[in-house]
């Protein structure tokens, strides 16, 4: 399963590198307050990817994973007796 894992990694690198290399035309990026020169398009789509992925991998843990983890805490301390001693 790791050898899987690490070629498709590869894969995806190397498919990123040969997407940069053919899109080399230099592009200027408006964000409003501050414009970028001098980024090529191929790189400028990769980081946009980039970008969202994490934006979203951050907003997935921050509205369904932690507050299932929080659930699932009050659930197991609802589930374990009370009182009782278990360790010695």
């Amino acid at each position: 399963m790791r050898l899987i894992k690490a070629l498709l990694a590869l894969l995806f690198v190397a498919l990123g590198v040969l997407f940069g290399a053919l899109n080399r035309d230099p592009v200027s990026i408006d964000l409003g307050f501050v414009t970028l020169e001098a980024f090529s398009l191929g790189f400028s789509l990769l980081l946009a990817v980039l970008a969202g992925a994490l934006l979203a991998g951050l907003v997935l843990t921050a509205s369904v994973i932690w507050p299932l983890q929080h659930r699932l805490r009050r659930a197991q301390g609802a589930i374990e007796p009370k009182g009782s001693d278990t360790h010695e």
